[in-house]
Order: C-alpha cells, then structure tokens, then sequence
C-alpha cells in the first residue's frame, strides 16, 4: 500500500472511532439533553446525523475498493510514451488526409476537445463516404486500460488496433496500410514530427505510426466525482449517488461492469427480454464459433451519462432507459424505478470532470 493510501486509511479509522464515540456519548445523553437543554440536543442531533451519513458513505467507500477499485493515473506503458511521441500521435489522430477522400480522421468519430467524451453520439458512424458503419462507436476516453477493444473483442492492444480504421471500407477506406504510408512519407509536415520521436529510425513505417497512435491514446484517460470519492473524500457523491452506488453493488450489476472501468474486461451474451439487431451475431463473426452468437463486449461503465445512444447497435437514447433495459439482466433481484433513478444518479458520477452532457 502507497504511503498516501495508507494516510487515507489510517484517517479513515481515526474519523470513523471518533463518530463512534460520539454517537455512544448522543445516545447516553439524549433525555437530559431533551428535558434540559432542547437547543444543544438539536444541534448535537445534526452532529449526529453527519457522523451517520459520513459512516455510510466511509462504508461505501470501502466495499467500492474492495469491489470496483482505483483507476490508475496512467495506463501501463505509459512510462516509454514521449512528448515527442504523444505529439505524432495527436498529429496522425486528427489528419483527415487520411481518410480515401480527405474528409474525415480518427476525431471525426471520437471528438476529445472541449466538452466532447470521445464519441459522436451516433447510433453508428458513418465513414468517409456517408457509409453507414456497423456498430455503435465506443467512447475513446480510458481505453488504455481496456484489454478487450472492439464489441468482438477482435484485438487485445492499442497497437494491434491502431491502423483498422484507416482501412475499414466502413470508416476510412483506404486500400491498404501501404496507401496510409505513402501518404505520410509523401505528406513533409511529417518529417520533424517523426524525426523527434524516432530520432534514431526518423523514416515512417506503419510500427511507428502504431506506435505513436498508441501512445496518445493512452494519454486520453479521464477522472471523476467518483474517483474523488474512492480515493480520497468520502464526501464526494451526494445522497443519491450514495445511494445509487449501494444498490448498483447490492443488485450485482458489478458482476459484468467490473473493475475500475466498471466493465470492458469480458463477454456477455445479450439475451434480455428486450429485441436488439438479430443480423449481428457478435463475437461469433470474429472467432467463427457458433457458440459466441450474440456474445459483445460488456462495455465500461466510465463517461457512460456522455456518450449515449446505448448498446452495441446504438438503439438506446437514454441511460435511464438503458439501465431499465438491463434491469432484467442476470442480476440478484429485480429494481423499482426509484431505484433505477438512484443508479442512473450513480451513473452520472462516473462522468468526466471536464466534460459535459
């Protein structure tokens, strides 16, 4: 444990005997308090009420570590991620000279300036030529962490990853990862760039273009009110929040949103009550088993409240329609509305801190 957490833990204690303490001394004192003195007794009942509230929020806290846990501040490989490479990878992911037809780049479906959380908020992408693409497009936000990428899981790593969508018919449609090089080697507003992040090999190659897209999306990490909760003040979420979060834990939704990207980690099949697109199988089209008909990504949870529609197909406009959705989704018990609210609230706690509905 990090000299910090271990700060944040051993205050935690001392806060929580405190409260303790004074909720015995409340308790013993309450009918002279009452028959006596009726102003302190009120004031003291405000006390009182604060040290509950602040032990069922220090409670949560707990049980969210233990069962969500901490993002980290980077994303492993981050430590071999240069300036100088960052700055390539920006360049690369902004060129819409790399589209066939020059219209559109990779932030053209992942917008990141501003406000914007990494997505269009299509129901699905249209690429370069107004085709319309087959999924709903991902938040790009956090995806460092990710060790699934794509709704099929059909690659494991940033690098492995970094070229599809220059040369998917549906995005960028170029004809193949030589065009994408010979644009770049012919294009000289590349030279300096390249020549510093690759000082020794300045040439462009496709594994340095991996490279460098790689390492500026594991730049793109986002924090919220939630990490400031569960890392260090408990009290960062609001009573809904609070209350969200509990039931969110209590219903098991943390079985398929799991870890500290609340999901993004396995497969599900989606075979609740509700129609989706029954012409996409899924994982299956990937791995060619039959067995994984209808398996995708279950998707994290982070930035959720941002980047609606919902759903592998887009088919969703609203995340309280969505958690109703999975409200009938393999989960401990069934939720009443109000409690559908208090974990759409939740929800939206997972949401960047410089970003905005």
């Amino acid at each position: 444990m990090s000299f910090t957490a271990l700060l944040f833990s051993n205050q935690l204690k001392f806060n929580l005997l405190i409260f303790s303490i004074l909720h015995l001394i409340f308790i013993n004192c309450n009918f002279y308090q009452i028959e006596q003195k009726p102003d302190k007794f009120i004031r003291n009942l405000i006390v009182l009420n604060f040290a509950s509230d602040y032990i069922y929020a220090a409670e949560l806290q707990t049980l969210a570590r233990e069962k969500i846990g901490i993002l980290p501040d980077s994303v492993p490989g981050s430590e071999r991620d240069t300036a100088a490479k960052l700055a390539l990878g920006n360049k690369l992911f902004r060129d819409n000279k790399l589209s066939s037809n020059h219209v559109q780049s990779c932030i053209t479906c992942h917008p990141i300036d501003g406000t914007a959380a990494g997505m269009d908020r299509q129901s699905t992408s249209r690429g370069t030529f107004g085709q319309i693409g087959k999924r709903n497009t991902p938040t790009i936000l956090n995806v460092g962490f990710l060790p699934i990428i794509f709704w099929d899981g059909r690659r494991d790593t940033l690098y492995n990853q970094a070229i599809d969508p220059f040369i998917n018919p549906l995005e960028m449609s170029l004809p193949s990862e030589a065009e994408l090089l010979s644009r770049i080697q012919n294009d000289s507003s590349y030279t300096s760039f390249f020549a510093n992040a690759f000082p020794e090999s300045p040439s462009p190659s496709i594994h340095s273009i991996r490279l460098t897209l790689a390492a500026f999306e594991r730049s793109l990490i986002s924090k919220s009110k939630f990490d400031d909760f569960i890392e260090f003040n408990v009290q960062a979420l609001n009573k809904a929040e609070l209350d969200g979060l509990k039931i969110f834990l209590d219903v098991g939704c943390n079985r398929c949103h799991n870890q500290n990207l609340l999901g993004g980690s396995q497969f599900s099949q989606l075979d609740t009550v509700y129609q989706y697109n029954p012409n996409d199988l899924g994982r299956s089209e990937f791995t060619g088993n039959a067995e994984d008909n209808f398996f995708f990504k279950v998707p994290p949870l982070r930035n959720v409240a941002l980047t609606p529609p919902y759903f592998h197909d887009g088919s969703v406009p609203t995340l309280k329609e969505a958690v109703r959705r999975m409200n009938y989704y393999k989960l401990n018990r069934t939720m009443i509305d109000s409690e559908i609210d208090l974990v759409t609230s939740f929800l939206k706690s997972l949401s960047d801190k410089t970003k905005a509905n």
